[in-house]
């Protein structure tokens, strides 16, 4: 366990994975792409959804087929190449299609999103699982907290070639490019986690002979560990903030000037925000306090939602998204370190798949926000979204390290 070299082929994998899926950030460049195509509010609120929580539907089932699995990496670079095809079917879309067929641009957007969001709900267990293979728990946060740094680091890129590729060339193929240029840069992260070195499972449950009787058997699982229902509880509700945050941007629009230098700023400021944050909860998580990082996660979160309420300035809108990328990071490392050690080995990709399928569906609380905002106001939108965020916050003082 613990070896240098998965160390650093797992930062690698973050760092530029990272470069890549920032070109369409669901709070940023992803709205104005559907924009910018003629779509409602309530489709940015899809296309958010769909982008980050389309693996939920077979997550479960992944976890019945892995869980007797010995080596998961030959299933995990099948994920990679469909990820990185869907992401290139993108960019190729838009270009091809762009003004002259907004609708079926709108559609292609949608399938592409489908497919690589859909593909990653196999790949988030198989590597959620050889995560928990190769790294020891506590150096497991100080490896998931460097991934993260250098993730914000390829944000930082990301966000600046984003901005150069807009403000250089004319929509829409600009926006054709970006996903284009980003599935090869992702493209070198698949290929660094992919060569990883990953040891042969000796722990290996029997697999159920049905689907069914497999997830009865998640069903009594989870009604019997009451830490995991807590866990479950307070990282459904922290997703609260995807209520708001995809509309931010649009609220911005009608505030201040949004050309392509402001728009790579708001994402350059929000990797530098989960960049610098990672020295933070890397320090608690290898000390073992991942429910304090839950705390001051969920709460930065709140103060960014009531900041973009009265926000009337570019560098107001900056502090939000600094807050935003740190608190995104703080809660993806404390959610991800207690559910690996609270899930016993042979069980792993149970729990990991009973996580991400529970939580996920807060991923679909940007379709809440699109609906909130088609028929009342930002009021709303903003004081819905601060209100289960407390909620969150309540449960996650209940949770144990």
């Amino acid at each position: 366990m613990d070896k240098t070299s998965n160390h650093i082929r797992n930062i690698l994998h973050g760092f530029f994975l990272t470069i890549g899926t920032t070109i369409a950030e669901p709070s940023t460049i992803l709205p104005l792409i559907v924009n910018y195509f003629g779509g409602s509010s309530m489709l940015v609120g899809f296309f958010a959804a769909l982008l980050r929580g389309g693996a939920i539907v077979v997550q479960l089932f992944a976890a019945f087929q892995a869980q007797s699995y010995s080596l998961m990496l030959p299933y995990l670079r099948r994920v990679f190449i469909a990820r990185f095809f869907a992401w290139f079917f993108i960019g190729v879309a838009i270009i091809l299609f762009g003004e002259n067929s907004p609708n079926l641009t709108l559609f292609s957007i949608g399938i592409g999103l489908f497919i690589f969001s859909f593909s990653a709900g196999f790949g988030a267990i198989y590597f959620k699982d050889i995560i928990g293979k190769i790294f020891s728990h506590k150096f497991r946060g100080k490896t998931m907290a460097y991934r993260q740094f250098f993730s914000g680091a390829g944000g930082l890129l990301s966000g600046a070639l984003a901005g150069w590729i807009i403000h250089t060339f004319e929509a829409p193929y600009s926006y054709g490019y970006l996903f284009i240029i980003s599935s090869f840069i992702m493209g070198f992260g698949y290929l660094s986690f992919g060569t990883i070195d990953e040891p042969v499972k000796e722990e290996v449950a029997k697999r159920e002979n049905s689907f069914k009787k497999f997830l009865h058997n998640s069903w009594i699982t989870l009604q019997g560990d009451k830490a995991l229902q807590i866990q479950l509880k307070t990282f459904l509700l922290a997703y609260a903030y995807l209520i708001a945050l995809p509309f931010i941007i649009l609220d911005a629009q009608t505030k201040i000037e949004l050309d392509g230098v402001a728009i790579g700023s708001l994402i350059t400021t929000q990797m530098v925000g989960a960049m610098l944050s990672n020295f933070l909860w890397g320090r608690l998580s290898g000390r073992g306090l991942n429910k304090l990082t839950a705390n001051i996660s969920i709460s930065l979160q709140i103060i960014a939602i009531l900041v973009a309420f009265n926000a009337s300035s570019l560098y107001e809108y900056m502090a939000v998204f600094f807050m935003v990328g740190a608190a995104l990071d703080g809660n993806r490392i404390a959610s991800g370190n207690l559910i690996l050690s609270i899930a016993p080995a042979q069980m792993r990709p149970v729990y990991v798949a009973l996580h991400i399928n529970v939580v996920s569906f807060g991923l679909f609380f940007s379709i809440v926000g699109g609906v909130i905002l088609h028929f009342f106001s930002y009021t709303v939108l903003y004081s819905t979204a601060s209100a289960m965020l407390l909620l969150s916050l309540y449960y996650s003082f209940k949770l144990k390290d």
